[in-house]
């Protein structure tokens, strides 16, 4: 009894050999496991303390600078334009230079109004502002 048939001598392989395939796999897994740890490092900071500031803010340091949904500018609630609301802070600033600019913005504004306005603050060397928020 014969165990392999002679049908042709020309038969095609109709398996995949999947040892190359699983060589691979495995390959990719190890840099996988060896690339992961190095992408999760962070840059090494040391960042300040926090917590009280040096100076206590007085009411006579702050200036309140609020923008409406519109997009308007008040400051301490009288309606200014931008480059009016930058003179009086640069003005305000030379004479105390502990000042600190309270932004209060609305929620459903558009950002750029918010971005103006710091923007402004930092050209001129005003450092200290506070973006106010709603407590909880």
């Amino acid at each position: 009894m014969r165990r392999f048939s002679q049908r042709s001598s020309l038969v095609t392989l109709s398996e995949i050999n999947i040892t190359p395939l699983l060589d691979l796999a495995f390959v990719l897994l190890i840099i996988f496991i060896i690339t992961t740890p190095l992408l999760e490092q962070s840059i090494n900071l040391r960042l300040p303390r926090g917590g009280i500031p040096d100076k206590p803010v007085t009411a006579q340091d702050v200036r309140t600078v609020e923008i409406t949904r519109d997009g308007a500018y008040l400051l301490n609630r009288q309606r200014m334009s931008l480059d009016a609301i930058e003179r009086q802070l640069v003005q305000d600033f030379k004479y105390n230079p502990n000042l600190v600019v309270y932004i209060r913005a609305d929620e459903m504004g558009f950002n750029k109004d918010l971005y103006a306005i710091i923007d402004r603050c930092q050209r001129n060397g005003i450092t200290r502002y506070s973006l106010r928020t709603q407590p909880r």
